[in-house]
């Protein structure tokens, strides 16, 4: 059967409804989750930050505390892409303690179970629900959904600094700024706004020490270049592709060099057209997708899958015909 992301934010919105074992202001402490057997190994909270009081803008957030030692251990404000995913999915599908185990249900709801190669498992992270409108964050009025990407970043900032004042045992403790994909956009200003503010005298001073980025969306014009460039390095097309790309593509393109470059993208996307995208070393599935991933899907189960490359992605490596 499939998971679909709507089910599993559904089941996400059960969080709040748990027979919680603590309880203050906006914060929730869980202890139990629909799908995991028996109480979490590790300690969770949710809760929501104002950050807009005008429009009645709150964001949510989940924070896990580091399962090593929460005390000294960094603060990973963790971002997911989109824009607009739920920090829902950072946690049960890229760097969080838990994820599904496929095909597997505990009284009609998705099984969940731990995950032992979690980020937890050195540092607490926060993942927060932004821009306003992903996941739980809401806004009370309309004009509160009006985002934009520099708004995403001025009130990230105010959630921080609101955060830290209900988690003041943390100030002292490393502070990483992450997230992937479209966090590109956001994590590099939403670094900079802070260490500003640091500069300045902002309160309270937060021990801002770095930024984490994975796969980062940054510039169109930027970003789509390097895709031919990584398959060229990581040998998934040849050196004459390449090259084919650099001359007709890259540099000073003329209409007839236009009509080359086309043919060139055209085959060398043929040969890129059974390697999953996202992670080259995984297999790319269709028919045995379950729906845990992003475009292409991504197998999670390797026993039954064939792990090679496509026959004629490995032609494509070692070809030196002119696309």
């Amino acid at each position: 059967m499939r998971t679909s992301h709507g089910f599993v934010l559904g089941l996400s919105f059960l969080l709040v409804l748990i027979t919680i074992a603590q309880s203050e202001k906006n914060k929730t402490v869980i202890s139990h989750l629909p799908g995991f057997d028996g109480p979490l190994p590790f300690s969770l909270q949710t809760g929501y930050v104002e950050v807009d009081k005008s429009n009645g803008v709150h964001l949510f957030y989940y924070f896990i505390q580091s399962e090593r030692n929460p005390a000294e251990d960094p603060v990973l404000l963790w971002l997911t892409g989109g824009p607009g995913c739920s920090a829902f999915s950072g946690l049960v599908y890229e760097i969080g303690p838990l994820s599904f185990q496929s095909g597997s249900y505990i009284d009609g709801v998705p099984e969940l179970v731990y995950r032992p190669d979690s980020w937890t498992k050195v540092a607490n992270i926060i993942f927060l629900d932004s821009p306003v409108g992903a996941g739980f964050s809401y806004s009370v009025t309309e004009d509160g959904y009006m985002s934009s990407d520099t708004e995403a970043v001025k009130q990230i900032g105010i959630f921080l600094t609101k955060w830290y004042e209900e988690h003041p045992e943390f100030l002292l403790n490393p502070l990483y700024i992450s997230g992937d994909s479209y966090s590109g956009k956001i994590v590099p200003p939403l670094t900079f706004q802070i260490s500003r503010g640091i500069e300045i005298g902002d309160e309270p001073v937060l021990n801002l020490k770095g930024y984490i980025l994975g796969n980062p969306f940054t510039d169109r014009k930027v970003d789509k270049p390097a895709y031919y460039t990584y398959a060229h390095r990581m040998g998934l097309i040849s050196d004459k592709q390449y090259e084919i790309h650099r001359e007709s593509c890259v540099t000073n393109p003329s209409t007839a060099q236009n009509m080359q470059c086309t043919r060139c993208i055209d085959a060398i996307d043929k040969c890129l057209k059974d390697i999953y995208i996202n992670h080259i070393l995984e297999p790319k599935c269709s028919s045995a997708y379950n729906g845990n991933s992003g475009g292409g899907g991504m197998l999670l189960d390797y026993t039954s899958a064939e792990l090679g490359l496509s026959d004629f992605s490995s032609e494509c490596r070692v070809s030196d015909e002119e696309p």
